[in-house]
């Protein structure tokens, strides 16, 4: 049996240099316009592959030269781990990078901040730069003081860069709804709010009937597909079964009878 996450069995993600160009303009319309670049990130993996682009696109010049803020203290602790173990880079980072004596996670205008004032002190700066805070759905953390600053201010933007669950306030915001609770408050968001899906670490339908395709087929006599919402799960399952895939259950939890097939 195999048990297998289906958060994007219904999307494709777009290739990684098209993501990169999008970021780019992104942070380029929203500086001309004087705003801010709100990013919601995951401490760990999200926040250090945003760096890592932020960094390439600084080199080629490609974006303005804005001071950009990593406001969490997880996340800086977590950069330094990757920032400690050269050792562990792919050869492209090493390539781009490591080669050349740079240091991939600590470049000019890239700003740590772990003390409390000084998060504060980020949204009364009156000119453009770009803040990357956890947590990466929104619902706790320094990003909830960020965007009950800014989420108001047409200048500004609001990056998703990754998948937002049901109920939660990335999710409204990625729903483009006009108005937003923030700590039980409404907030009308007149911010441009823009999705780049390919930063999510969540395998895409292509990426996972690949997956199933490359295990041992005698073997495999059942698929169950979990960790996603229904219209994805069932995409993805009628994808399998068209290419051939073993029979392919959603279960589903019932109260007082336990996993059920769909």
């Amino acid at each position: 049996c195999l048990i297998c996450e289906g958060t994007y069995g219904n999307r494709l993600h777009e290739p990684m240099d098209d993501a990169k160009r999008q970021l780019a303009e992104v942070i380029r319309e929203t500086a001309r316009k004087g705003g801010k670049i709100i990013i919601p990130a995951f401490a760990v993996g999200r926040t250090q592959e945003l760096i890592y682009l932020l960094h390439l696109l600084k080199d080629e010049q490609a974006i303005p030269d804005l001071d950009i803020f990593v406001d969490s203290p997880m996340a800086v602790n977590a950069t330094g781990i990757f920032e400690a173990h050269p050792e562990c880079y792919d050869e492209e980072t090493r390539q781009a990078f490591v080669a050349h004596h740079a240091n991939p996670f600590g470049f000019n205008g890239l700003k740590y901040v772990t003390d409390v004032e000084a998060s504060k002190a980020i949204n009364s700066r009156p000119d453009p730069c770009i803040i990357i805070s956890s947590s990466g759905m929104c619902e706790a953390g320094r990003i909830l003081h960020h965007l009950k600053n800014n989420v108001g201010d047409p200048r500004n933007t609001v990056l998703i860069v990754g998948f937002m669950a049901q109920n939660t306030l990335g999710r409204a915001l990625a729903d483009k709804r006009p108005v937003v609770k923030i700590f039980g408050n409404p907030y009308p968001v007149r911010a441009r709010v823009k999705i780049l899906n390919t930063f999510s670490g969540h395998a895409d339908w292509q990426d996972l009937l690949a997956l199933v395709g490359a295990l041992d087929r005698p073997r495999l006599r059942q698929l169950f597909l979990v960790h996603g919402e229904s219209d994805a799960l069932e995409s993805l399952r009628d994808r399998l079964q068209s290419a051939g895939a073993p029979p392919v259950l959603i279960p589903v939890l019932r109260a007082g009878m336990g996993l059920l097939p769909a």
